[in-house]
């Protein structure tokens, strides 16, 4: 239960100085107001967070680096906690008790968004989606901004914004655990599989937390959900406040489906009250996989529903190129192809890059461990997996689970970069290697990207 406040404060206490952090401060500052900046790492500095900020809001804000002493919240009329901060964190739960506001980043920014909305969240696939719904929006609007998740913080981008711009956003389940009022014109949940469980806990809190993209969304509205997947066909069918629209690489509800969109024999088609027509074949584009396929037909549901005209966004579908770090071809070496797919951190994003792979794989899996299971994504081996090459803390998990399940060709290495020679040694002519740990990077790397980055600077350097 929360304190009755006397008095109320009028400083803004942001948590975090990496990008949400920097979007927030450059956010608050443009409206005035009265903000500190707390970093809690410890080992940094004033001086190194200053710095990160942008040069105009560098003197702005009040700067506290560790602990932040519980008798200040006394100032305080909001906290804007960076994503990482887990919702039990200690600073947000004595907030709470004293009543202040404890909202995202995300909401924050939506707040003062003078445009239109267009979210997307799930566990697989956001950055594909997101990443592509913005490029056909680009084509159909010179007002676009593609913010969230993706690396470009929402609040810096939305002093920019207008009443007739677009906000094409990547929304995390972290970044959702605290909206008041988000509400996105149109919102795409892509899939709902485990994942972050050591902050959820369980799957149904995982799977509440990303519904509430569509929490304030009325009639009104429109939320594209994936008909395959067992959570969004309960939460579409009993639960969700908006109008909604399937996409499906498998079948579509017989009744009740007034539009959606199905993938079959590697074409997608339109379905509306039960009339099919063909919108295009994935021979026709870049990107690979069933995976995709979805992500296609996702884009498409949200951009029609924007209002942007079939041939409009059928044209910028043709052209859009893989996402970095996503089942992305780097190169091939003596008769070996290299794949990058260091953005699948979870098992079920890791299946789907296997699911894309053609030929014998020597597969690179491990990483950090975020208390995930993995007899479904050995499952997926299916005869394509030559070899399993593991590192990180998961290493030892993943070889138990994929001994259990009858596959024995495992390698352990302690680095990356010994992990990469070795690859270079065991595949033949005719295979892939494919690195899709199917975990976190963190305790390697910095983040993903770097671990991609890494893999394909070495595949690069290899002679032809």
């Amino acid at each position: 239960m929360s304190e009755t406040r006397s008095n109320q404060g009028t400083v803004s206490l942001v948590i975090g100085a990496g990008r949400s952090g920097v979007g927030a401060v450059h956010l608050l500052h443009t409206l005035g107001r009265q903000m500190i900046l707390l970093e809690q790492n410890s080992k940094s500095s004033e001086e190194k967070v200053r710095a990160g900020l942008k040069p105009e809001d560098r003197d702005w804000p009040e700067v506290v680096i560790g602990d932040f002493p519980e008798e200040r919240l006394a100032d305080i009329c909001e906290v804007i906690p960076s994503p990482s901060v887990p919702a039990d964190a200690q600073i947000l739960l004595q907030a709470e008790r004293k009543g202040i506001p404890v909202l995202s980043e995300v909401e924050l920014a939506f707040r003062h968004d003078k445009g239109r909305v267009i979210a997307i969240t799930g566990t697989n696939g956001k950055t594909t989606t997101t990443s592509l719904i913005g490029a056909i929006m680009s084509s159909f609007s010179d007002k676009v901004h593609v913010v969230g998740n993706i690396g470009n913080s929402y609040a810096l981008a939305a002093p920019e914004t207008a009443e007739d711009s677009w906000s094409v956003g990547e929304i995390s389940s972290f970044q959702l655990e605290h909206v008041s009022t988000f509400h996105p014109e149109v919102a795409v949940i892509l899939n709902i599989t485990p994942d972050h469980l050591n902050r959820h806990h369980t799957m149904q809190c995982y799977a509440s937390v990303k519904e509430r993209i569509t929490r304030f969304q009325t009639a009104e509205d429109v939320c594209v959900l994936n008909y395959n997947d067992p959570w969004l066909r309960a939460f579409g069918e009993y639960l969700c406040p908006s109008q909604v629209i399937w996409f499906s690489s498998a079948d579509l509800p017989a009744a009740g489906c007034r539009k959606g969109y199905i993938l079959r024999e590697g074409r997608i088609y339109r379905v509306e009250e039960g009339r099919e027509q063909f919108l295009l074949s994935m021979d026709e584009v870049m990107l690979v996989g069933v995976c995709n396929a979805e992500n296609i037909m996702a884009s498409i549901a949200a951009a029609e529903a924007a209002g942007v005209p079939t041939e409009t966004i059928l044209e910028a579908i043709r052209k859009f190129p893989p996402v970095e770090h996503r089942i992305e071809f780097v190169a091939e070496k003596k008769g070996v192809r290299y794949y990058n797919d260091s953005k699948a951190t979870n098992p079920d994003a890791a299946i789907q890059g296997i699911r894309a792979m053609d030929r014998p794989t020597v597969l690179i899996g491990g990483g950090y461990d975020k208390n995930n299971t993995y007899e479904e994504w050995i499952d997926s081996f299916d005869g394509k997996v030559r070899e399993l090459v593991l590192i990180g803390k998961t290493a030892a998990a993943i070889a138990e689970a994929a001994r259990a399940k009858g596959f024995e060709n495992i390698t352990f290495c302690d680095t990356f970069d010994e992990c990469l020679r070795h690859c270079t040694e065991a595949a033949r002519p005719g295979d892939a290697v494919l690195l899709s740990p199917a975990c976190a990077s963190w305790g390697m790397f910095d983040n993903y990207e770097q671990r991609g980055d890494v893999f394909k600077a070495y595949v690069r350097e290899l002679k032809d």
